[in-house]
């Protein structure tokens, strides 16, 4: 019975830890070699520019949309940014990587495009995971950093040019949808009311019980504002309180509508966002320095995780810029079905440590 989760937190937390130990297994029996990786992440490019395509598509001809840039956008920057940093492994080797390079970027531009009509945040996601996947990769082969200031200018501009294109289809076409402008009065709309919510109710563990929409019949801890997805505890019939039908826009306010650092610490409490910022922390600085590790093994000219090597600079890309998005832009970049994925990342990124040290 103490295996069975009571609460949300329980249950992700459980999820976090079998996802680890799973990841650990894969990892230890599965061997990845650098051709094996390489192919997984062209796979997931192909897929995802496939699948986000087809969403938009969707979108543009029936104004119905599943919206997998949420869920599956970091999944998809993991995936380029291994291709990316497995295409300068084998440069490095003497490779001819022109074709394959072709190939990689053709998905990321369209994975761009694609994602970005779908969801600003997306593109904000996935901007800042390409800035830290090139960095990531330019360090582990000690390169000069390829970002001067006037590409920085550069990008920025074209970034900015996107956002007023997005905003000149929204009004030619009337859908407004793509307008980043409305989105951003949304969010300004909802989130200050939001904000004083959080602010004037939180407490060490959970929330004032008044301020949520159970009122005293809740928990005031864990009570669903920060879940796995719903349909994940649906098929386990766990009693927890779930959000339904016209009751998401109450949950609306915590989760879409507020940084994570609002949504975890209403939900979870002072102690819980506490607990988050440990985790993404921890997470970061044990992945930088297993990558070190790495790098130190390949420089010996040791290959047998070359491999693991371009999975975890992919990896610890998408994490951090999963965590930067969904702790301090929009919650719902980690929660969800998008929290599984943070987790996934985070199990990926720390089950190199056991790995690492079982076969050295």
């Amino acid at each position: 019975m103490l295996l069975i989760a009571q609460n949300h937190l329980q249950l992700i937390v459980e999820v976090g830890v079998m996802l680890f130990v799973s990841l650990v297994f894969c990892l230890n029996l599965i061997p990845l070699s650098l051709s094996v990786v390489t192919f997984l992440s062209l796979f997931l490019l192909g897929g995802f520019t496939l699948l986000f395509g087809a969403d938009i598509l969707f979108l543009v001809i029936s104004s119905s949309q599943a919206e997998f840039t949420h869920p599956f956008g970091p999944i998809a920057l993991l995936g380029a940014v291994t291709a990316l940093a497995a295409l300068k492994v084998m440069k490095e080797s003497g490779v001819d990587i022109r074709p394959l390079r072709r190939f990689v970027i053709l998905f990321i531009a369209c994975i761009t495009v694609f994602g970005g009509l779908m969801h600003r945040s997306f593109l904000i996601l996935w901007i800042i995971g390409l800035f830290f996947g090139y960095l990531i990769i330019s360090k582990s082969f000690r390169e000069k950093s390829v970002f001067t200031m006037k590409r920085i200018l550069m990008f920025l501009g074209l970034a900015a040019a996107g956002f007023a294109l997005l905003e000149v289809v929204a009004r030619v076409t009337g859908m407004t949808i793509f307008s980043p402008l409305l989105r951003m009065g949304r969010i300004e709309q909802y989130s200050l009311s939001s904000i004083k919510t959080v602010l004037n109710n939180i407490q060490l563990i959970g929330h004032n019980a008044n301020a949520s929409y159970w009122g005293a019949e809740g928990t005031a801890f864990a009570e669903g504002y920060v879940t796995l997805p719903m349909q994940f505890v649906l098929f386990f019939g766990l009693p927890f309180p779930m959000f339904f039908g016209v009751l998401v826009n109450q949950k609306d306010t915590i989760d879409y509508m507020l940084p994570g650092i609002f949504g975890y610490g209403f939900d979870f409490g002072i102690l819980g966002l506490a607990g988050l910022m440990v985790f993404v922390l921890g997470t970061v600085l044990v992945g930088l320095k297993i990558l070190t590790m790495y790098r130190e093994k390949r420089e010996k000219n040791n290959k047998k995780y070359l491999g693991r090597e371009v999975l975890l600079m992919g990896a610890l890309a998408a994490f951090i810029s999963q965590a930067l998005i969904g702790m301090f832009a929009f919650n719902r970049s980690i929660n969800g079905m998008a929290l599984f994925t943070f987790l996934f990342l985070g199990a990926l990124i720390l089950a190199n440590a056991v790995s690492l040290k079982s076969r050295s």
